[in-house]
């Protein structure tokens, strides 16, 4: 079985191609980037709009397969931007309708969780799932994704997102950050929240900002101690979720995964605590086609599949709302 899976949520238009084995034969994307500010809701859009059809050449290329081999469509229902998931949801379901093929749209956390388990062989991992808007600590539970722990402000990436503009950084910032970070000397005492496994970054943020503004310290430190205390923050919040729940393996995935600081520091807490650790690979972990597609064959082979009535968008789909059928309890 082959599906075509198109990721929309946010910034990247993605259309990955896997088999029901899990052999990734296309993952290809688009990102919208800017040099200054951050990223504008309708020029996603626009974006997403313009390259769809290139994208979607690249992927049915690089897979070397023509639309009627495709099996399954599968697309990000939510969460996400309004406008740009209503993109992809429309794209799949030309697709569907054209190649008279099921067609199922996804929650696009629970992807990035299941694509994770796919590339690391675990089986019922604590993940953090770090993203732009969403930074979560789940894990299975009776049924469902169960939240144990989550932003009560913004998600790690925005917050990035949202220094690098004080900065001048443009978007996304994140991987800037990580650079200048390197560079830092000095750390500066900054807010330090967290409430049990939840926690959050916006007093960290004012106070970063003004920092920047004051013009008393380097990019590098201020990059330097915003990754100190924010990660220091989640990795906190993940170990205590360890210890509470008793599991024996931690995911790291989410854009903000590929940040090398972040993944150290899990890795380090993991060592001490005697779990296992993964970090999803970079091309899976940040928003991607092929997340989707495998957990539309996921959900597909437990029966589930939509009607073209069914595939509204919902821009607060949380995951924490999704039955979980194919996973058997013990």
């Amino acid at each position: 079985m082959l599906c075509l899976g198109i990721e929309s949520t946010a910034h990247t238009f993605g259309i990955g191609i896997i088999d029901d084995k899990g052999k990734v034969l296309a993952n290809e994307k688009s990102t919208f980037t800017t040099d200054k500010g951050g990223i504008h809701p309708r020029k996603a859009v626009e974006h997403h709009l313009l390259f769809y059809e290139f994208v979607l050449e690249r992927a049915l290329k690089a897979a070397k397969v023509k639309p009627k081999d495709v099996d399954l469509v599968a697309f990000s229902q939510g969460p996400g931007l309004g406008g740009c998931l209503r993109v992809g949801a429309a794209a799949a379901r030309a697709i569907s309708t054209i190649c008279k093929v099921p067609l199922v749209g996804v929650n696009h956390c629970i992807a990035h969780i299941e694509i994770g388990k796919q590339t690391s062989g675990f089986k019922d991992p604590i993940t953090l799932y770090v993203s732009g808007a969403n930074t979560q600590i789940l894990a299975y539970a009776a049924g469902r994704y169960r939240v144990f722990g989550e932003t009560l402000d913004v998600g790690v990436g925005n917050f990035l997102d949202s220094f690098g503009r004080s900065l001048g950084l443009g978007f996304p910032a994140g991987p800037k950050i990580e650079e200048l970070a390197r560079k830092g000397k000095k750390y500066i005492e900054l807010p330090y929240t967290i409430k049990g496994m939840d926690f959050a970054f916006s007093g960290i943020q004012t106070k970063l900002d003004n920092l920047a503004k004051s013009g008393k310290y380097t990019k590098e430190d201020l990059c330097y101690s915003a990754q100190e205390t924010v990660f220091a923050i989640m990795t906190e919040a993940t170990e205590r979720a360890i210890a509470h729940i008793n599991k024996k393996e931690i995911l790291l995935t989410g854009g903000v995964a590929a940040n090398k600081r972040l993944a150290a520091m899990l890795e380090r807490m993991s060592k001490d605590r005697n779990v296992k650790f993964a970090v999803v690979p970079f091309p899976l972990a940040c928003d991607n086609g092929v997340m989707i597609a495998w957990q539309g064959i996921i959900e597909h082979k437990a029966g589930r599949s939509h009607k073209i009535e069914e595939t509204r968008i919902d821009q607060k789909w949380r995951t924490d709302e999704v039955d979980i059928p194919y996973i058997k309890s013990e």
